[in-house]
């Protein structure tokens, strides 16, 4: 157990004991609804008597326990001091029925609500939301912690043009090295190691099965498969969620050995493994300083490039199989990914197709947003 670790089950001890109870409605204005999923609810408020904005984070009390509740305050108020991470602001109470935290609100809502299905966004937006996130995912995993649910509803804009965000969501935060039982869910963000639990039933609850980690089945028992945390998760994440706001698609339905787009890219990524297996420390060294002519020309002969990835420069594509490797001992970290930013990662062609597509959305919410709007003011 880290220091960090031990600190922070120290502050969730503490904090247990004087958790005081409130009325939430006596000492916040509640705005409206931010956003909700499995954990409860964020709603927007203000402070009666400091006028201040603030996220109010609801966790019902039926499905959380007060330990989990107050891991995920104390981590966001002592942890997340990077400037894109989000951070709790010293306010936790109970009702009845909830716990709730205070934490900083971010106004502009989340990324996902700004990735266009199918165009994504501005390549120099992506970058600058990369740069911000490598920042942050390099804090936790300097302090020994895993995010562990890098996604785009994670990732809380504080302004219009993606020059501040921040990560949040930390119910998912594991200390590094913890074993957990290994999930495998049917998505692009989870990684491949995990298909060694595809098949697991109801694994998201094993970790509190009665029997030791192990699922009794009908005809046999079955055990879980007990993994130990690590960073690449994250790094794993990140590549992902970067090609999601590159083209507002996902390279694949799952990641997972019978899916078809997946093993496209995994023969395109063992092929160049194999074909240039001696030169990859010499290859990594010219991704890094960018010396653009040399990788076009240790790019040029990688065999069949995987279809969704072709649309992509040389230096995009080392981006992508550094942190995509499959292989996560030697998956890139977020630290190495600031050194592909700054650089082309859209082929021409396709970065001028986007732009004429982002273009026609606007034009056609804009007029979607003016017919509204006189319909509205012929019923006045």
């Amino acid at each position: 157990m880290t220091g960090a670790t031990k600190l922070l089950d120290e502050m969730c001890h503490l904090t247990a004991q004087t958790l005081t109870a409130m009325d939430t409605s006596e000492h916040f204005k509640v705005l409206k609804l931010l956003g909700e999923g499995s954990y409860g609810k964020v709603m927007l408020a203000v402070h009666r008597t400091r006028g201040t904005p603030m996220a109010l984070k609801f966790f019902p009390r039926v499905s959380t326990s007060l330990f989990s509740f107050l891991r995920e305050y104390n981590f966001s108020l002592s942890f997340c001091t990077h400037p894109s991470l989000t951070r709790a602001l010293g306010i936790a109470y109970s009702t009845p029925s909830h716990f709730v935290f205070a934490q900083q609100a971010s106004l502009f809502g989340d990324l996902y609500d700004i990735i266009l299905p199918e165009v994504g966004m501005e390549e120099d937006c992506c970058q600058r939301v990369v740069s911000q996130l490598c920042g942050a995912l390099s804090h936790l995993h300097s302090l020994g912690f895993v995010h562990r649910d890098l996604k785009p509803e994670n990732v809380f804009l504080c302004d219009s043009t993606c020059r501040w965000v921040k990560l949040g969501d930390f119910g998912m935060v594991k200390a590094r090295g913890t074993r957990v039982p290994e999930v495998w869910y049917s998505s692009p963000y989870c990684p491949p190691e995990a298909e060694i639990a595809r098949g697991n039933e109801d694994s998201w609850n094993s970790i509190s099965d009665e029997n030791n980690g192990v699922k009794e089945d009908k005809e046999e028992k079955k055990p879980r498969v007990w993994v130990s945390v690590e960073p690449s998760t994250d790094s794993w994440a990140l590549g992902i969620l970067t090609y999601a706001m590159l083209t507002g698609s996902h390279p694949w339905a799952e990641t997972a050995s019978d899916c078809r787009s997946y093993l496209k890219y995994r023969e395109w990524f063992d092929s160049a493994v194999e074909a240039h297996e001696d030169k990859l420390d010499m290859w990594t060294e010219l991704q890094r300083k960018n010396a653009q002519d040399s990788i076009d020309s240790v790019g040029a002969v990688r065999p069949n490039i995987a279809p969704q990835f072709a649309c992509f420069t040389p230096l995009a594509r080392s981006f992508f199989q550094s942190l995509l490797d499959p292989r996560p001992n030697v998956r890139g970290q977020p630290e190495d990914a600031l050194s592909f930013l700054g650089g082309d990662w859209m082929m021409e062609k396709e970065r001028a197709r986007l732009e004429e597509e982002r273009k026609k959305k606007r034009t056609e919410k804009g007029g979607i947003r003016h017919t509204k709007e006189n319909e509205g003011r012929g019923e006045r």
